[in-house]
């Protein structure tokens, strides 16, 4: 019996939207549950909207009674569901560029690390801020949800997936799109972006040496036809 793959000769590619979706399982997993919570947000009343948003924040109170349920449901809800298309095409220019190329293992780490280390470098940030009454006491209490620390830590790493001389055209746009914010009397959501972005930088350890998979073929005997 003849298999759809063979038939075409071409194996995978003939369905290059399942083998797209098949090599990053876990930006489309991620996709999946924001869009999920994006419907939930969009049919919710005002108050459930509201208690939700709140109660998934990882803000100073949130973190202070639930850290690890704060830092982990934080990141599977936006603000604003009509934003959705727009993390669908940054989740498949870089989550998906990232996690295809390194590994799910890899970008999952990149992304988590970045994810919590932003979030409570710039909590604490916020705090020390109320505790010397720079900033209200209610910054406390902010909603803080969304996906863009793990989305700055792809653009940093996905640096050094372009070549020569591109890269550093594209390394100066991600400083200058996460730097002049912060630069310019920025949040603290700033601040964990550009946090976020200098973790992905460092994780380059991680990245696939050049010329790494590339097969080798076997030694012939002379006289052995290929």
């Amino acid at each position: 019996m003849t298999s759809a793959s063979d038939r075409t000769g071409q194996g995978e590619p003939s369905r290059p939207v399942s083998s797209w979706i098949r090599a990053a399982p876990g930006t489309h997993i991620w996709l999946l549950i924001i869009a999920v919570t994006s419907l939930v947000i969009e049919f919710s009343s005002e108050g459930l909207e509201r208690y939700l948003l709140h109660r998934s924040s990882s803000n100073i109170h949130e973190l202070s009674e639930h850290p690890l349920q704060s830092l982990l449901t934080s990141a599977f809800w936006i603000e604003n569901p009509s934003s959705l298309l727009l993390y669908v095409f940054l989740f498949e220019v870089f989550h998906a560029q990232v996690e295809r190329w390194v590994g799910t293992a890899r970008w999952l780490f990149t992304v988590a690390t970045a994810q919590i280390a932003a979030t409570l470098i710039s909590q604490r940030i916020v705090q020390l801020g109320i505790e010397n009454q720079q900033v209200p006491a209610r910054m406390a209490y902010v909603v803080d949800v969304g996906v863009s620390y793990g989305l700055a830590a792809s653009v940093g790493i996905l640096t050094y997936r372009i070549p020569r001389p591109w890269r550093w055209l594209y390394l100066a746009g991600a400083l200058a799109f996460f730097g002049v914010p912060l630069a310019t009397g920025g949040t603290f959501t700033d601040i964990g972006h550009a946090i976020a972005l200098g973790i992905g930088l460092s994780c380059r350890p991680l990245t696939p040496k050049r010329g790494a998979g590339k097969s080798v073929a076997p030694n012939r005997r002379p006289g052995q036809s290929s």
